[in-house]
């Protein structure tokens, strides 16, 4: 799925609670657990020659069976991956730590002070309030997104300059603090109105939110970063070939809803992703993918987003969040009372109706989303299996060599986005939304049903 950043899976309106990023509803084809502000990617040479150990046997390339890298890129990898492992961990503490601080050195509290000496009206104090609370908390967690984005020029994993990265990180800040405004008011009105029950009418207010953020994203907010254009106007026979996917499918894509991304404006990444609801559901194609994948590992790499698309995936998640966001509202009501019962006064906190209250449902928030980030990041490797699984039977038969396609695609995309080649089960229990690249492919390679006499699982 695709996150901001990587290896987040939760609703945008619990995140802008936790003051993270929070996910947006699409599904991509490939994440690992990179730095905060992190791109990926060193493309191989064009017309480069296969690699050490590839040979045809019975017609069948079988070079790429495992998941291998030069000694140099060994080292790049492994050490680039569990730097970003760390920055995960910094930056989750780094949240928590400063809304604990906010409380404890009643910063929060003269944020309070700040909003109502500018005027006695509920709704001109959370203008006020909010944008404080969140943009000083954000400010805290800057550092590591900064390190992060140093940390991917250095390994040549981005190309984006400072002055364009500030430029996209500020306009993300204007969006969590618009979004959030709108979320806390409501909330505080749901509070106000039922402060024994304001954790199931905000969730219910909450399911509309979530459903036309993920219909509006890719008309409204994807654009602010990226260009995007119709496919078929660079690329009308690989668009061709997708209709045959597509076909093959049964559910035929109309070409104005497979678009183009102009990735290569800003990092190297090579990746797609599939997006939207109703109306606005689509295929994206980065144009780093066209330009440095082959074109039947760019055909893998659009069926798996396919196989997002045929499987409701997006829908899924969209319900499965709807889900975690009931828990945790429910969790955070309880944890608000009991916060408040024990530190309130030492807080200077008035009561839940305090606008400083508010930083203590940041602090859990942020506890919440970092204790459930191994639950909802175990939902998305389930979800991303599955895609992977759909692509390979989608291709099967319409490309040769079809697993030995998928499983060089796999190849290409680790060298070039400098994935761990052996993540400790821990982190990937806990950090990825992805299964481990060097499973993936793996189980591309070796996955044929055909040969045994069995049944595809969804592609019959």
């Amino acid at each position: 799925m695709r996150y901001l950043p990587a290896a987040r899976v939760s609703i945008f309106v619990f995140a802008i609670l936790s003051s993270q990023s929070g996910a947006v509803s699409a599904t991509r084809f490939f994440a690992g657990a990179a730095p905060q502000g992190a791109h990926s990617t060193q493309a191989p040479p064009s017309g480069r020659s296969p690699q050490q150990g590839d040979s045809e046997t019975n017609g069948r390339d079988t070079g790429t069976a495992q998941y291998t890298l030069s000694h140099e890129r060994y080292q790049k990898a492994v050490a680039y991956s569990r730097v970003a492992y760390v920055l995960y961990f910094v930056d989750a503490f780094l949240g928590i730590a400063a809304a604990w601080l906010f409380l404890r050195l009643g910063i929060a509290a003269k944020f309070r002070d700040i909003a109502e000496n500018v005027s006695a009206n509920r709704w001109v104090q959370g203008l006020v309030f909010v944008p404080l609370l969140v943009f000083a908390i954000q400010l805290c967690t800057l550092p590591v997104t900064l390190y992060g984005h140093a940390l991917s020029l250095r390994y040549e994993q981005s190309i984006q300059g400072w002055g364009s990265w500030f430029l996209d990180w500020a306009k993300y800040e204007v969006l969590i603090v618009a979004f959030a405004i709108a979320i806390v008011l409501l909330l505080d009105l749901a509070m106000r109105r039922s402060p024994r029950r304001w954790w199931l009418y905000f969730w219910l207010a909450a399911l509309p939110i979530i459903t036309v953020l993920t219909f509006s994203t890719p008309l409204v907010i994807d654009p602010l970063f990226h260009h995007f254009e119709p496919l078929a106007k660079q690329y009308p026979d690989l668009t061709a070939s997708i209709e045959k996917l597509t076909q093959r499918a049964g559910v035929p894509i109309p070409q104005e809803r497979i678009f183009l991304m102009d990735a290569s404006a800003k990092t190297n990444q090579v990746n797609a992703y599939a997006t939207g609801l109703g109306a606005s559901k689509r295929v994206v194609i980065w144009d780093t993918t066209i330009k440095k994948l082959l074109p039947d590992e760019t055909l893998f790499i659009v069926s798996h987003e396919l196989g997002h698309y045929v499987l409701g995936h997006v829908f899924q998640a969209i319900l499965f969040s709807a889900v975690v966001l009931l828990v945790a509202m429910y969790l955070l009501f309880r944890g608000l009372h009991w916060a408040l019962d024990r530190w309130a006064a030492d807080w200077k906190i008035y009561g839940a109706n305090d606008w400083a209250a508010l930083a203590v449902l940041l602090l859990l928030a942020n506890i919440f989303s970092f204790v459930g980030d191994p639950v909802t990041n175990g939902f998305s490797r389930s979800q991303e299996h599955r895609a992977d699984i759909y692509g390979l039977e989608l291709i099967h038969g319409l490309i040769p060599n079809s697993e030995e396609v998928a499983a060089r695609a796999f190849q290409d995309l680790g060298e070039m986005d400098l994935s761990d080649p052996n993540p400790p089960a821990f982190f990937t229990f806990w950090l990825y939304s992805h299964p481990p690249l060097a499973d993936r492919l793996v189980f591309a390679h070796s996955y044929d049903p055909w040969s045994r006499g069995e049944a595809p699982r969804y592609v019959k």
